[in-house]
């Protein structure tokens, strides 16, 4: 192969090497960014029930079960338990640290942006300030130690009600944090349609955070999460970025409008439910494959048994994709991410280098 930077965006790629040519240990070294995971959803198994021990709480089922789900709802479920267990500085300090480095040791993260949902710790009282030091600190903590920059979402749960969001916003808007950069919108979509959120969002964008928010995932009907929901993000809410969008495929007419427009999608190419993942790799195989902007993420790696190299194996495998897509995954994560313009191309030159001498070692084995 040749050394030249890989392409920017993650649409459909000459691809050479078939998947069982793309070494495992190659493909870990990968670097890597992850734009959409959940804070609660990175909790590993032996942290959730020190937490929970710590604060008395019981758990629904043995933890060796407690990550296997019924449903989507089930999974909604468990990942709200996971948050009554965080309730002081430490606890959050303690969560994001362990997400950075268990994303950096099994799949060479650089980059990683992490949402959090402050309104899942107001029946415990924890003040979003607790939150957001404690995340911070977590962040710039596992920075210094294993050179992964990290950014924060503060997300919105459409499934609780309007009045506890608008307080939400109030802390996200009247304390700010320079690693709060914006905002998004999740939990199941039937139970709150973009519209209703859009005075809350254009409230953000006034005060110079960015937008985003979970959109047409595939674990809602059509009727649920329709493809006109993808338009409403992005002209109510002002999204510049959207996590899933696997329903916008319903219709050509709603696709072509999010292509044109460049927006990008923040696929997971592991789901919550066993058997929707073939479903869920078809979505993704598709949306690149149409043209969308496209970049790979994990959504909740520990609940979800998996991490960046597992999740871009899966998918280059389900895809029967290669080397080629693989990197261009990898480069459109940067070209997706909220970093400021200078550290943000800092981290594309850098992904090109490695990427160049990855490419070589790829060529060697020819």
């Amino acid at each position: 192969m040749s050394s030249s930077p890989p392409p920017s965006q993650s649409h459909p790629v000459s691809d050479a090497a078939s998947p069982a040519q793309v070494p495992a240990g190659l493909l870990a070294r990968l670097p890597k960014v992850d734009l959409h995971f959940h804070m609660a959803g990175t909790l590993r198994p032996a942290t959730l029930a020190a937490l929970a021990r710590k604060y008395d709480l019981p758990l629904p089922r043995p933890l060796e079960t407690l990550y296997t789900y019924r449903d989507f709802y089930d999974f909604i479920d468990v990942l709200r338990i996971a948050a009554q267990a965080i309730r002081v500085s430490a606890d959050f300090e303690r969560v994001a640290y362990e997400a950075v480095e268990d994303a950096v040791r099994s799949s060479n993260a650089r980059h990683v942006e992490m949402s959090f949902n402050p309104q899942y710790f107001m029946p415990t009282g924890v003040a979003y300030r607790v939150q957001v030091e404690g995340l911070a600190a977590g962040l710039r903590a596992a920075r210094q130690d294993f050179g992964c920059s990290g950014l924060l979402i503060a997300s919105l749960d459409r499934g609780l009600p309007l009045d506890s969001a608008g307080h939400a916003m109030d802390d996200i808007v009247g304390q700010r944090c320079d690693l709060v950069v914006g905002v998004g919108l999740d939990g199941p979509e039937r139970e709150g349609p973009p519209a209703k959120f859009a005075a809350l969002f254009q409230r953000a964008g006034r005060a110079g955070l960015r937008r985003t928010a979970h959109v047409c995932e595939d674990n809602q009907t059509l009727e649920e999460a329709p493809p006109s929901n993808v338009e409403a993000c992005i002209e109510l809410l002002g999204c510049d970025r959207l996590d899933h969008g696997y329903n916008l495929l319903a219709s050509e007419d709603a696709l072509c409008r999010a292509r044109e427009r460049g927006v990008y999608f923040c696929v997971c190419g592991v789901t919550s439910v066993a058997r929707r993942q073939r479903q869920r790799i078809d979505g993704v195989r598709r949306m690149v494959d149409a043209g969308l902007k496209v970049s790979l993420n994990t959504d909740d790696p520990a609940m979800f048994h998996t991490d960046l190299a597992h999740t871009y194996a899966t998918v280059l495998e389900g895809c029967n994709w290669g080397w080629a897509q693989a990197r261009a995954f990898s480069l459109a994560g940067v070209d997706a991410c909220w970093l400021d313009e200078q550290a943000r191309q800092s981290l594309r030159h850098d992904f090109e280098r490695e990427i160049a001498l990855l490419d070589n070692e790829m060529a060697s084995m020819d």
